[in-house]
This record gives C-alpha cells, structure tokens and sequence, in this order.
C-alpha cells in the first residue's frame, strides 16, 4: 500500500509503504458515529445553569393578603409562573461523561483512518524540521497540494516546535501527538499528513497493542522506497 512521500516544499521524493494494517480494515459507519460521539460528550464541560425559585433574589414578602382581594393567592413573586420567578426543571450543572474500552477506541482509530486513506486523504513528508518559525514555508506548502481552506492535521512523533508555531496562522491547521490520536480528530479534519517518524510511532504505540489484543505476531516499522 503505497502513497507519496513529499518534502517540506509539497514536492514529491519518492513512494512510501504504509502499513496495511493501518488502512485496509472495513468502517463501520455505526460504530465511527458512536466513538465520535464519546469524544464530543466527553468534551462538554456541562457547565449551563439556572436559578430555581429558593436561588432567585426577592420574593421575601407576600405580595397581597390571602383572602378579599378578588385575585388568585400568591405568596412569593418569585414563584415560577411569575416573570423574574425561579425556573423548574432547568440545566444544572452535570457531566456528559462517557466511557469506551480502550480497545473500542483503538479499533475506532484504525476504521477512521481507513475512511481517510479510501478518500485519497493521507500523505507522508519525511520531516516537520522547520529552520525559523515562519508561515511562509507553509503556504507555500499549502498552495503546491492544493490545501488551502482545508483542515489538515499533522501528525508526528514529538512535537516539533518551530513548526508548531509556523502553523499557528494556519487556518484549519492542527498537530497531535501519534500516541494522542484519536477517531474524532481524524474524521473531523479533511487531510492528515504524516512524518515518517510519526507512521513509525503509530506502529508501536497502536498497532501492536491492537495485534496483540487480537493475538497475532506485532509488526515492524514502514520502509521508504525510492
């Protein structure tokens, strides 16, 4: 399973080996739709909130007599059917909390990369060794692989700093960590691009955990072709 492996410029150098068992496997589009949402639930910070009527200010007085006045009872302007009254049954703080076996959430990883790698989405550059913070060599970078205007992450082993910075004016321009990926940012940006080193970081970090979970022999690192 081969792809472009380009430079920092765009420009294609040579042909890099993905690993198969990264791309090949079949989506789910059941199962990418309820990891997607674990991650966007367990990112709600569930925070809204409203006053019921022992938390509204006021009401400490009853605003008529009971009796002989001709109109309904009241004993609080703060009762819930009066304008400025307490809300019944409104938000509180809570937790949208989710769970997934870690498991589930590799097998999700690996589906939604397959989703990329079918749309033509994925490409591999040999580094992200930037000389000097500077946008320019990303624009230039976007405008040779027609990206611009897309959402595009890259991924690496570590992070690389300078490059971190000369992507801050990107955009929809997004890093992670191989070891931090997850199916949500994969699904959720239109390109990824990988380093080498990052490709190779995905093989230790996930794909022997999911072959050895699955009981079979765990697999090497991705070679370069020229």
């Amino acid at each position: 399973m081969e792809t472009k492996l380009l430079n920092l410029s765009g420009i294609e150098v040579g042909k890099y080996e993905l690993p198969e068992f990264f791309f090949a496997r079949k989506p789910d589009p059941h199962f990418l739709h309820e990891a997607v949402k674990y991650y966007m639930a367990n990112k709600r910070r569930g925070c809204a909130s409203t006053k019921t009527r022992g938390e509204v200010s006021g009401g400490g007085r009853k605003p008529w007599k009971q009796k002989g006045t001709g109109r309904a009872r009241s004993g609080s302007n703060r009762s819930p059917i009066w304008r400025k009254g307490g809300i019944v049954f409104g938000p509180r703080p809570r937790s949208y909390k989710e769970s997934m076996p870690e498991a589930k959430r590799r097998g999700a990883l690996l589906e939604a990369l397959a989703v990329k790698h079918a749309g033509g989405a994925v490409l591999v550059m040999e580094n992200f060794d930037v000389k000097e913070a500077r946008t320019r060599t990303f624009k230039e970078m976007y405008k040779t692989l027609g990206l611009t205007g897309k959402k595009t992450l890259f991924i690496m082993d570590k992070p690389v700093r300078n490059f971190i910075q000369a992507s801050r004016n990107i955009p929809g321009a997004g890093w992670s960590v191989a070891g931090n990926l997850n199916a949500y940012e994969v699904l959720h940006h239109d390109f990824l691009i990988f380093t080498v080193s990052g490709v190779s970081a995905m093989v230790n970090y996930l794909g022997n955990a999911q072959m050895a979970a699955d009981g079979q022999t765990q697999i090497g690192t991705d070679t370069k072709t020229d």
